[in-house]
């Protein structure tokens, strides 16, 4: 597989990899880091002038290859040539990640990381998934994936990326998200249950709740709900945990599968 299909786009800027690993960083006492996609190793580099060990997981054999070359004499990086998305990342304790992650993989990537719990998540994605994790209810960019995150973290847009930070050049801009664990999580004990529910809500985000919860809740119950006229880019986080403990235990539908909202 071609670098190009990969979506490998590397960040160059200095002052860019510089902001990005003192928000992986902020600690003055040195501690262990994941690194996502760690490519060409620029900001490996800047992150172990301040983290005390350094994980890189990269699935491209010849930049894996290429970093062990490279930060040979440096026994605090350890090199993982495998995928994130089938890599158990709690295997080495319950520490920050940080990454540029590639365009292609970066959603799911995120469904995954934000679920760990870690101290922070500092990564550097396309601006337009940037927007959606911090979007608010009612504008164009909230969806499932907003909704998804602030179950489990608070997003945070730190900066934005141009393309000519990056060789080659990406066509979009990008932007640095900083995530940090929700205490709580709202009070949801079962996520996944709350999610498809979530889900059921955006399954056609241009439709009302009404239109998309009658089948799976029952109509006469939705009915009852002021927000059934609303659209589910209405509806805040606090509003769908609010929905959700109205249902009945045996429309929680923690036995269904997730159904993939059409957008958003």
């Amino acid at each position: 597989m071609s670098r190009q299909k990969l979506g490998q786009h590397f960040l160059a800027r200095a002052a860019i990899l510089e902001r990005i690993a003192a928000a992986a960083c902020p600690d003055p006492r040195p501690q262990p880091l994941i690194e996502i996609g760690p490519g060409r190793g620029s900001l490996t580099a800047r992150l172990l002038e301040r983290a005390s060990r350094v994980i890189a997981i990269e699935l491209d054999p010849s930049l894996a290859a290429h970093l062990r070359a490279r930060f040979a004499g440096e026994p605090r990086l350890e090199v993982v040539e495998a995928d994130v998305l089938a890599t158990d990342l709690a295997r080495w304790g319950c520490l920050p990640i940080a990454g540029n992650l590639p365009y292609y993989i970066a959603t799911p990537i995120l469904e995954k990381t934000v679920r760990l719990g870690v101290p922070r998540a500092v990564f550097l994605v396309q601006k337009e998934v940037a927007r959606r994790l911090v979007a608010a209810p009612g504008s164009r960019d909230y969806g499932f994936l907003t909704v998804q995150t602030a179950l489990f973290a608070t997003a945070r847009l730190l900066f934005e990326v141009p393309p000519s930070a990056f060789h080659p050049p990406p066509k979009v801009d990008s932007a640095v998200v900083l995530l940090e664990p929700r205490a709580g999580r709202w009070g949801i004990p079962d996520p996944d249950a709350f999610l498809a529910f979530v889900s059921l809500c955006f399954r056609q985000k241009r439709k009302t709740l009404r239109n998309n919860l009658a089948e799976a809740c029952g109509k006469a119950l939705v009915d009852s709900w002021p927000e059934a006229a609303l659209r589910a880019e209405q509806i805040s986080v606090e509003g769908f945990v609010e929905m959700y403990r109205r249902l009945p235990p045996a429309r929680l539908l923690s036995d269904s599968p997730r159904n993939t909202p059409s957008a958003g």
